[in-house]
């Protein structure tokens, strides 16, 4: 696997991919997995609501905007893998965290959430071939290959972790 190159995703979302380092994505995708299993154990209910500013989201909501994002990243990798040249339209994070019901669910149960939903993205990503990897589609108006697409899921997941971890969790200390 080769990192994706300039023209293989819209400029916007270099700023995942930098946060992704070398170029085994797919071993990338699994320890982070277990880097927000790590991160989520023994925090209570209450850190879940937890939010480090006004206006900013809670820790359940970054956390369920997290698997909602990369559901439709990998949905998106999914249809330009398998050939389907029909635009992906784009999506409005906002609208998704203010009606994904995150506040009425527990903690526990979206960091489970996120671990599957990583599960299963590991799998659709180790199930494409050397061709697929390098195939093109459009997505929120602009052009991306569904290597970078496998980049940007690491990278946006790594994103909010490391607000997590330096905006978040350190205002609340650990049971």
């Amino acid at each position: 696997m080769k990192r994706p190159e300039t023209g293989e995703f819209a400029e916007y979302y270099a700023k995942y991919i930098v946060k992704v380092p070398g170029a085994d994505v797919l071993g990338i995708l699994e320890s982070e997995r277990l880097q927000m299993s790590r991160l989520f154990a023994g925090r209570s209910e209450r850190d879940g609501n937890f939010r480090y500013a006004t206006g900013k989201w809670t820790i359940k909501e970054v956390l369920g905007h997290i698997s909602d994002t990369e559901r439709i990243f990998t949905y998106r990798a999914l249809r330009i893998a398998r050939c389907d040249e029909t635009p992906l339209a784009g999506f409005e994070q906002d609208d998704f965290v203010k009606n994904g019901g995150f506040a009425a669910r527990a903690l526990a149960d979206l960091a489970e959430e996120f671990d599957a939903v990583r599960g299963a993205s590991v799998a659709l990503f180790r199930s494409f071939n050397e061709a697929a990897w390098s195939r093109r589609g459009v997505a929120s108006q602009k052009e991306v290959t569904v290597r970078a697409l496998g980049f940007i899921t690491a990278g946006h997941q790594i994103h909010h972790r490391m607000i997590l971890e330096e905006q978040y969790f350190p205002a609340i200390p650990r049971a």
